[in-house]
């Protein structure tokens, strides 16, 4: 039956041999380095299961999936509230300018005064109170954008306006 073998010359068969041991040894080789890396392997999974199991962390990780879709929602609602704080607050007034004046030359004090009450679009009203000894008149103007709005407006007025509508504040005295 292996009388193939008996005609094969004597070289090689030992070169052959010899080629079955290498490759047999590298075989052991790896067998030993696949060996190592799955117990390192099963290590590290030990540690990150420790006490858990698949199933436990698969319901962790849909748990913290929708946690984050809720946040995500709440992040929305808040920027949706901030968006409309924003926009109530440019309609508010928040820029002020008063400036006190003597309407009559050499005659009384500085007891006449304008006040300009802007919002943020620098839009509102100027009110100016004009103080003579027979009384006190009081007048309002509206302002848009910063100017005059179907009523022509005073210097002191004007000068009240940009008050209010520079970006440092008055000095205080």
């Amino acid at each position: 039956m292996f009388g193939f073998v008996q005609q094969l010359p004597l070289s090689f068969l030992s070169s052959s041999f010899i080629a079955l041991i290498v490759g047999e040894v590298v075989l052991c080789i790896l067998v030993i380095v696949l060996w190592i890396r799955s117990r390192r392997l099963k290590q590290q999974l030990a540690i990150f299961f420790s006490g858990k199991e698949a199933k436990d962390l698969e319901k962790i990780l849909v748990d913290q999936l929708h946690e984050i879709r809720e946040l995500d929602r709440e992040i929305q609602e808040l920027f949706e509230i901030s968006n409309k704080l924003r926009e109530l607050g440019m309609k508010s007034i928040h820029k002020t300018g008063v400036l006190r004046f003597n309407p009559f030359k050499e005659v009384g004090g500085n007891q006449s005064f304008c006040i300009a009450l802007l919002d943020g679009k620098n839009s509102g009203l100027v009110i100016t109170a004009l103080h003579t000894r027979e009384g006190t008149r009081v007048y309002a103007k509206p302002v848009v954008a910063g100017l005059a709005h179907n009523f022509p407006l005073t210097d002191e007025e004007r000068a009240a306006i940009a008050e209010a509508m520079s970006p440092t504040p008055p000095k205080q005295v």
